[in-house]
């Protein structure tokens, strides 16, 4: 007994990194530079952010900072969200061969996708480090809370993709509206603005917006040298708990009409 329950760990260990590991390679085969597209992706948009808002528009109210850096931190939060929701609202779709021949809870198929975009999450938290470090950031007791807001931050994403995965099977409708959701989100996140010039009547709805709540705290963190304010750690657990709450049940409710769908 005990070597089966080995076994049935191991196996599906084994499957899951493969998941992963499987989003990862498709992304980039076929791609002369790979990996690097990771790196490549977010330095020309926060070029191009740094051209438009510092040079054509001129001004901002971070000038106490490097705005490069300042968008970086904007940037990052703001491609996970968007490529591991998409993926993950996709999954069930496109892993429909393995879930009709293999036995295994559905529930892996939009975690794993979420998960796989942790690789591309890890290069690009790199790179914003060590630009920060060049900019003059530098560790400090403080970054001990960046692990805790990126696994609340995770597991937020997580509880979508698991409800907006099991949507899509019957409605295939729903990637186009994640997509149009992520396009809205960009300008209602402050990636290139500042949250000190939102008007105060809208301030509360940006504190509340997991999204925009992770850019502030990594900026607190990283940028101004002081742990996140509560209220956004605060804002971030509840909004974790409740995707993943919502989401497990959606998925629970509809997944056993899968095989009929996919």
């Amino acid at each position: 007994m005990e070597s089966f329950q080995r076994s049935w760990k191991g196996d599906y260990l084994f499957l899951f990194e493969n998941l992963i590991l499987k989003d990862f390679r498709i992304r980039y085969r076929n791609m002369s530079l790979g990996v690097l597209w990771s790196l490549i992706n977010p330095l020309v948009m926060m070029s191009v952010m740094t051209f438009v808002f510092r040079r054509v528009i001129g001004g901002d109210d971070a000038s106490h900072t490097p705005y490069p850096l300042f968008v970086l931190t904007g940037l990052v939060p703001f491609n996970f969200f968007t490529g591991a929701f998409i993926s993950g609202t996709t999954s069930i779709i496109d892993n429909a061969g393995l879930i009709k021949r293999v036995p295994v809870p559905r529930e892996v198929v939009p975690v794993t996708s979420v998960l796989s975009n942790c690789v591309h999450l890890t290069i690009q938290i790199a790179l914003l480090l060590v630009l920060g470090a060049i900019w003059g950031v530098r560790p400090g007791l403080n970054w001990l809370w960046l692990p805790v807001i990126w696994a609340l931050y995770v597991a937020f994403v997580c509880g979508l993709a698991l409800g907006a995965s099991a949507i899509n099977v019957f409605v295939r409708d729903t990637r186009y509206v994640v997509e149009s959701f992520n396009l809205v989100l960009f300008w209602v996140v402050p990636i290139f603005y500042s949250f000190n010039i939102i008007p105060e009547k809208y301030r509360e709805i940006y504190r509340f917006n997991p999204v925009a709540a992770l850019v502030m705290a990594m900026r607190n963190i990283l940028i101004e040298g002081i742990p996140p304010a509560f209220s956004l750690v605060r804002n971030l657990a509840i909004a974790a708990l409740v995707t993943v709450a919502a989401g497990w049940f959606i998925f629970g409710r509809l997944k056993s009409r899968f095989y009929e769908h996919i």
